[in-house]
């Protein structure tokens, strides 16, 4: 996987949430893991919003793509994590 060009808290920003690290570890604790063969932009937590601007952005291999993949990453899966890194 690439380096991100954009952090996981400015995904988070981008998606109209709290991106501070500890609301990002609450979210991730929360919505992990996500049910096998669930698409990202088809969580049920995702608004119309995020949704679209997730599968827009992930389509389109965006700038954004990078990041929204690891985000993906760390719903599919409960691991070890330092939202700071990310």
């Amino acid at each position: 996987m690439e380096t991100p060009l954009h952090s996981v808290k400015e995904l988070f920003a981008q998606l109209g949430l709290p991106s501070d690290t500890l609301a990002i570890e609450r979210f991730l604790i929360d919505k992990t893991p996500l049910l096998p063969g669930t698409l990202l932009a088809n969580a049920s937590f995702w608004t119309i919003e995020q949704r679209v601007f997730l599968e827009e952005e992930w389509h389109r291999d965006a700038d954004w793509v990078s990041t929204i993949d690891l985000l993906n990453m760390l719903l599919t899966k409960k691991s070890s994590y330092k939202v700071e890194a990310l």
